[in-house]
């Protein structure tokens, strides 16, 4: 069973940060959350999200990949933490997944793993002219190599199964999504 690691920053988007958790592990695929800090993780509208570890605790272990919820602040304090930008790195360099969504794109971005590759972000948060080395795309999940990009709350489902098929294969995908019961 993959294990996936999910940062959670003060005030990420917890729309996001729930919807990857809850359908990764609709999939049994065994999902650590980690707060930069000790202690609860305030979202960005309010709700409170209580880390199952720290970054600190979990920062030398292998995931198969490591997905950055997005919102503001917290995608800032993601980019701001050289623990994360030398796991992102490490991540890559180990050939596994890193995923973003939302602002936390700028984040991978900022560690040079969007550098030749197609990705999506937030409109506004990541700027081209900032990182011209990225082919920014509007679309709503963009999968690079090791590399997968969404743009929002919006696409939050999309962004998770996207992950479910990559770690998990698309069968995997498909029963969790039937479950769902969405109508598109």
């Amino acid at each position: 069973m993959p294990k996936v690691l999910v940062l959670l920053a003060q005030g990420c988007e917890e729309l996001e940060a729930v919807t990857v958790i809850d359908l990764l592990r609709r999939a049994q695929i065994d999902v650590v959350t980690a707060g930069l800090t000790t202690g609860a993780v305030i979202a960005s509208r309010g709700t409170v999200l209580v880390p199952d570890s720290t970054l600190e605790a979990e920062q030398d272990k292998d995931f198969a990949m490591v997905v950055l919820p997005g919102g503001l602040p917290g995608a800032r304090f993601l980019e701001e933490d050289p623990r994360v930008q030398v796991l992102l790195r490490r991540q890559v360099a180990a050939g596994r997944f890193v995923a973003a969504i939302c602002a936390a794109p700028k984040v991978l971005a900022a560690a040079g793993l969007l550098d030749g590759k197609r990705a999506t972000a937030y409109p506004g948060s990541v700027a081209a002219a900032d990182f011209p080395r990225m082919m920014l795309t509007d679309a709503p999940v963009v999968v690079d190599g090791l590399v997968v990009t969404s743009r929002g709350p919006g696409t939050a489902m999309d962004f998770a199964l996207q992950l479910i098929a990559l770690l998990m294969g698309e069968a995997s995908r498909q029963t969790v999504e039937s479950q769902l019961v969405r109508d598109l």
